[in-house]
């Protein structure tokens, strides 16, 4: 028997932040929305007759760049598109007007089923605590196996509808086991907190928001389901450009130290986030401990071509991209290094 809708309308204010807050690691072809700012529209950095166009989301890669010093001393130029989310980026890529850009585990398998002309050329390891499939705080529900029968909210062809079938077969059940309901954030938010669903499968920063509007908890989490994969997927024609090879190249490795900096100063980019986004201070913190900050920079390895094969075999299934590819036909590995393997263990903050 269905339970009256709840009054939630506090917990509101505190969700309804901008969208641009879909980031990468989650948005599925489904959710592909037009470039926010549009291409061209976005700042310049460095100097030199070289441009790299480098396509990016808010809160993202020039945020982050930024804060942590590595745009300061660029011997080529960084031209800077924004994104609402990874699809519409990697369009760009495959069009050629964008050289780079950062997306999740799931944008370049939709990508990959479409034929688009991508090749994935770095990752990073984080946690997948902020995968998660929520539920109202006083739900009844304390397993996934109690989903059996009732309605869930998720993104389709998002990396949050990868965590609800890996997190369902974990518990044997498939998605005809419940009730599934396609819906984007804003949907999905209106109709959790307005008790139309009985629990939402969604992504950091979105389940940091629901757990610190003390309105919802955590049923399952994506560790130990998901690979908690992000990438860096470059134009092929950027690639075979050296000039182009070597700025990329170099971009990599500023990432990766900018991504030192933000595991080393958790407080300081929470702050540059949540003023780069619109998200609470305490959202953001609540985020980048759980899930943004863990992340390592690894090598695009065979564990994680296997590892994303298993998602292009998983949504071929299921009829959500064209066809099966072989995902190690999407990727470059030349800017692996000395890098650690991608099954390498995220960073952790330890309780305070």
């Amino acid at each position: 028997m269905p339970r009256p809708p709840r009054r939630t309308r506090r917990l509101v204010p505190l969700l309804l932040l901008p969208l641009s807050l879909t980031l990468a690691a989650c948005a599925g072809s489904s959710s592909a929305h037009t470039s926010s700012g549009g291409l061209g529209g976005g700042n310049t950095d460095g100097k030199g007759s070289l441009t790299l166009n480098v396509g990016d989301q808010k809160g993202g890669s020039e945020a982050v760049l930024r804060a942590a010093g590595e745009l300061d001393d660029l011997t080529y130029k960084i031209k800077w598109s924004t994104f609402t989310s990874g699809p519409p980026l990697l369009e760009a890529v495959n069009a050629k007007a964008v050289d780079i850009g950062a997306v999740g585990n799931t944008p370049p398998v939709f990508a990959a089923g479409a034929g688009s002309k991508i090749s994935v050329v770095a990752a990073t390891h984080g946690t997948a605590h902020g995968e998660a499939i929520v539920v109202p705080k006083d739900s009844e529900f304390r397993r996934t196996a109690d989903l059996k029968g009732r309605s869930v909210a998720v993104a389709q062809g998002s990396s949050a509808h990868y965590q609800l079938l890996a997190s369902l077969k974990k518990a044997g059940l498939t998605l005809k086991d419940v009730d599934v309901k396609y819906l984007q954030p804003a949907d999905a938010l209106a109709a959790f907190t307005g008790g139309k669903v009985d629990a939402w499968a969604v992504w950091d920063p979105y389940t940091s928001q629901v757990l610190r509007g003390g309105k919802g908890r955590i049923l399952t989490d994506g560790e130990g389901v998901v690979n908690g994969l992000s990438f860096q997927v470059a134009a092929p024609g950027a690639l075979a450009d050296k000039k182009k090879a070597a700025a990329i190249d170099d971009y990599l490795r500023r990432l990766r130290k900018a991504q030192d900096w933000v595991f080393k100063h958790p407080e300081a980019w929470a702050k540059v986030w949540a003023k780069d986004t619109g998200l609470p201070y305490e959202v953001a913190l609540d985020a980048v401990k759980r899930t943004n900050g863990t992340r390592v920079p690894v090598a695009v390895d065979r564990q994680a071509i296997a590892s994303e094969q298993e998602i292009v075999d998983t949504f071929a299934r299921l009829k959500l991209i064209p066809r099966r590819v072989d995902f190690g036909d999407f990727t470059d590995t030349r800017f692996n290094g000395s890098l650690p393997p991608s099954t390498t263990a995220p960073r952790t903050y330890k309780e305070s």
